[in-house]
């Protein structure tokens, strides 16, 4: 079926308003959201809501908290996110290190008592758009919750630990890298698994440690893979590093907040001010350029283009846009059923 953006931001907020949510994280979560699904990217989109209302009804969220400032000097922050809506916290942390990074350069803010912050190329996209570079760092979700195997391994030790870096080029169109250092994300394997669907070629082990694209033998003992064999398995380090052991997030982990997977969250965000050593106009002009030159190559068998990072979603949202956005049936009953048992009222969606 077809939704608007702004049926499925109406209903997300009615939900999350029934939920508990107050209206300043209720609109948040929504616009983040959308914003996925505008984008694409349904692995982070409103499919979620139906564990955040979860996570709500067990206190691991707090639903109408909001994050603070906790520690500070003029180029750095530590953001205490009280255990509310991911997005509202990282966003709250984005702004300040957009901030900092335009006052002094480059900024560096961490990020503590944190949920889920959906699709991390968001942050980078709201630095871009202000001339701002960044780089987002997640880790920690292994510390109680472990699904990743390192290279050359067979026990689960680390977790999905996604990055996001973000480059200003074009308006409005900048250039974002968004991924797991896992080949392929853990909520791609819950549709896979939910639709019978087969998970991508070597992205993850059964428990016996053989590869398969089953997403049942996943989750049935088995693991992610590292992407980049040995080199994704570095970079996963460097994200844990700097997510979770940087920000010294395990000191504010609290027994009945965050669950599992976020209780020891922590995130890292590093910011320089794009034109600090050149006049923006040029460095724009050299990004696109740079892009452009890319997308000019000739492209190689089975592929029809040569694409940028941040190039699919960009053409996402103009589509959808335009055309609405394909919402699976699976995950549009979930979500009225939900609404349904919260009382929202859902006719008109």
């Amino acid at each position: 079926m077809i939704k608007t953006a702004e049926e499925l931001h109406r209903l997300v907020t009615g939900i999350l308003l029934a939920a508990g949510a107050d209206s300043r994280n209720a609109e948040r979560v929504a616009d983040g959201l959308v914003l996925s699904e505008l984008s694409g990217v349904e692995t982070h989109g409103i499919h979620h809501l139906v564990g955040y209302v979860k996570d709500i009804k067990a206190g691991y969220i707090v639903p109408d908290a909001w994050p603070e400032v906790i520690k500070e000097t003029p180029a750095s922050a530590l953001v205490k996110g009280n255990w509310t809506f991911g997005f509202s916290i990282a966003k709250y942390a984005m702004d300040i290190a957009i901030k900092k990074a335009k006052e002094q350069n480059v900024s560096v803010v961490g990020v503590v008592q944190t949920s889920h912050i959906g699709r991390v190329g968001e942050y980078a996209e709201m630095a871009a758009d202000q001339g701002v570079i960044s780089f987002i760092w997640c880790g920690g979700q292994s510390e109680e919750q472990q699904t990743t195997v390192p290279f050359g391994g067979m026990e689960k030790v680390l977790h999905t630990n996604p990055l996001s870096f973000g480059f200003p080029a074009d308006v409005g169109h900048p250039m974002v890298l968004d991924f797991a250092t896992t080949s392929t994300s853990g909520s791609k394997l819950v549709l896979a698994q939910k639709r019978k669907i087969k998970a991508p070629p070597d992205c993850i082990i059964d428990k016996d440690g053989n590869p398969t694209n089953d997403p049942e033998d996943f989750f049935n003992g088995g693991a992610h893979l590292p992407f980049g064999r040995h080199k994704g398995y570095a970079i996963m380090l460097a994200v844990e590093q700097l997510g979770r052991i940087f920000t010294g997030s395990d000191d504010f982990a609290e027994e009945n907040r965050g669950g599992i997977y976020n209780r020891h969250q922590g995130v890292s965000i590093i910011a320089l001010k794009a034109d600090a050593f050149g006049a923006m106009d040029g460095l724009v002009e050299r990004s696109a350029e740079l892009g452009q030159r890319m997308r000019s190559v000739k492209p190689a068998p089975g592929f029809s283009e040569v694409l940028v990072p941040g190039d699919l979603e960009h053409r996402s949202r103009e589509i959808r846009r335009r055309e609405g956005i394909p919402v699976s049936e699976d995950t549009w009953d979930e979500l009225t059923s939900l609404g349904v048992s919260l009382g929202v009222d859902i006719d008109g969606f």
